[in-house]
């Protein structure tokens, strides 16, 4: 089994600097800011996506890597001969930072399939570094275990996260949140954090992703999900959208909040395979888990009424952005969609 710090021996010449990242003046770039290219590892794991589900699932992953071709270039994990054990880049690929030269650098963190015991994940462990040395950039190798789903930034100065994702039993043990903090403001270039509160959907293997959730669309908004009462994640979500009413920026701003619908309650019947209890369960459907990229905005959506709810909303909350209503009813039973699918790169200077 290959270990998290064996490519670093082989691959010596990496550019590891000794300083870290917020020293250096490298900070990471809100989504919205120009990308080059976007990180994909189509499905290809028959236990994410079991039985018809994996074919069904790449016509749909197809079909939205036409649609951001219109934008920003796929880069395939597989063109480049990246091997990985699952799709999930979004968490296990590189964190990318940029200077104010717009010169890139990668943070590389452990990834340890989100504390679940799933597995393998030794080759996706590795992919930042092998990014890292494909585009001859610098990258900071962490012990910290982070996952790219679990942060926000609004490239200002402020990350969003939930606590439940960086300092749990299976994921830094050893670190408190005062540490975590300082982890996370010398790696991203931040300075200001909102830790918000712990939120479980049924169908959510992640412990609580943020890009589940909420999801910054401009450095003073943020687009949340709320269900309405008859919902059975009413109380969660509530309890989420009141601590935003009452979050600041790194300015001391109140946020202005974009309210997003969720979908109908999906579900699916999954056979025995390895990760999944097997029977009927709840995926974590949902319409925060959008890509922007240069002008486009990609949202997953669900053959249902509130799909074009969802495309509305973001249509009069970001003027000048094309939304693509990506179809996603397979993707998801994969536990996750695009953007837990996709890793930007943004341009260099």
């Amino acid at each position: 089994m290959i270990q998290h710090h064996e490519l670093i021996a082989e691959h010596h010449l990496l550019d590891r600097p000794t300083q870290t990242a917020t020293d250096m003046g490298f900070r990471m770039p809100a989504e919205w800011e120009p990308h080059d290219g976007v990180w994909v590892s189509e499905p290809h794991n028959a236990n994410t996506w079991p039985a018809e589900t994996l074919v069904k699932a790449q016509k749909e992953f197809a079909y939205f890597l036409k649609k951001l071709s219109e934008h920003t270039p796929p880069l395939r994990c597989a063109d480049y001969g990246i091997k990985t054990d699952d799709s999930w880049i979004r968490d296990y690929g590189p964190v990318f930072v940029i200077d104010d030269q717009g010169q890139r650098a990668v943070h590389d963190f452990r990834f340890n399939c989100w504390g679940t015991g799933y597995g393998p994940y030794d080759q996706d462990d590795l992919v930042p570094q092998q990014i890292a040395r494909m585009l001859d950039i610098p990258v900071w190798v962490h012990h910290m275990v982070l996952e790219g789903g679990a942060i926000e930034v609004n490239g200002k100065g402020t990350v969003m996260t939930p606590q439940k994702c960086l300092t749990t039993a299976t994921r830094n043990p050893y670190m408190t949140v005062e540490q975590a903090e300082v982890a996370l403001h010398q790696s991203l270039g931040t300075r200001h954090c909102l830790w918000t509160p712990h939120i479980h959907l049924a169908g959510d293997d992640t412990g609580g992703h943020i890009d589940t959730f909420c999801r910054f669309i401009a450095e003073d908004t943020i687009a949340a999900i709320r269900a309405p009462r008859s919902h059975p994640d009413h109380e969660h979500l509530e309890v989420l959208w009141d601590y935003l009413k009452t979050a600041r920026d790194q300015d001391g701003n109140l946020f202005n909040l974009v309210e997003l619908p969720v979908p109908d309650v999906m579900e699916y019947d999954y056979p025995d395979v390895f990760g999944v209890e097997p029977g009927v369960q709840r995926v974590p459907a949902g319409y925060a888990n959008f890509l922007i990229s240069n002008g486009g905005v990609f949202l997953p959506v669900y053959g249902q009424d509130a799909d074009d709810i969802a495309c509305k909303v973001l249509e009069q909350a970001m003027p000048g952005y094309r939304i693509h209503p990506i179809p996603g009813q397979w993707l998801i039973i994969g536990m996750g969609s695009l953007h837990c699918m996709t890793q930007q790169q943004p341009v260099t200077g």
